[in-house]
């Protein structure tokens, strides 16, 4: 029994480490991954950090429509939907660009938790930091509201012909104390999940983004449409 406790701790512990690895800096140029990122003046001695970033053939504009939209409680994640909802989360990926979840500003709050899930009687949200149009968008963790110190980026930038990058940077910095070493713990823990999760978040996007203009209408507007 022990010496099956210890394989599987090594499994885990193996696993994370080659997915840590291979997926830290996936699609990120040299250029990108060396870039200050706004926001990062939060974090200035960071004990992990990644930068993931993707193509995308839609200019910035469009590309924020999506981005903008994020939250559990709104457009959701765009990424693996079936395996939030394994936790209870009741996310629903948009596929349309709704008017009404087109504006963020400093002080609002993007949920990926419910209230009452996961043992959380408020839930779990990130708070919005900065927010400029359609560059960037800097969501942020801090104790004592959050068990960590870390900074989350968007930037949207120009590629120099019709489409642009959507580069994403996330960086912690690592706590004090017991409760920093159980945080620690448990971030490790999660960090491969959370790094698959933000590709295909990135891949989501993409996708949506790179969609004929004539799919985008919200559901609303094409039943006001439809109405004629």
């Amino acid at each position: 029994m022990r010496r099956s406790l210890v394989a599987g701790a090594f499994a885990v512990a193996a696993g994370a480490w080659w997915t840590r690895r291979r997926w830290r800096d996936w699609g990120a140029t040299a250029t990108e991954r060396g870039r200050t990122w706004p926001g990062e003046q939060s974090i200035p001695e960071p004990s992990t950090s990644t930068t993931f970033a993707v193509s995308i053939d839609a200019p910035a504009e469009d590309v924020w429509s999506w981005l903008v939209q994020i939250g559990q409680d709104r457009a959701g994640m765009y990424s693996y939907e079936v395996l939030e909802n394994l936790f209870g989360l009741a996310i629903h990926n948009a596929d349309e660009i709704h008017d009404d979840w087109q504006h963020l500003q400093p002080g609002d709050r993007v949920a990926v938790v419910p209230p009452g899930r996961l043992g959380l009687p408020d839930g779990y949200a990130f708070d919005v930091a900065e927010v400029v149009p359609p560059h960037h968008l800097v969501l942020r963790q801090a104790p004592p509201a959050h068990p960590w110190n870390s900074v989350w980026t968007f930037t949207i930038e120009p590629d120099g012909t019709d489409g642009s990058r959507l580069v994403s940077r996330s960086r912690t910095q690592r706590q004090t104390g017991l409760g920093g070493r159980i945080a620690d713990v448990a971030g490790l823990t999660m960090e491969p999940v959370i790094m698959l999760m933000t590709r295909r978040m990135l891949l989501g996007i993409k996708e949506r983004a790179e969609r004929p203009s004539s799919e985008l209408f919200s559901a609303g507007a094409a039943e006001t449409t439809g109405r004629g």
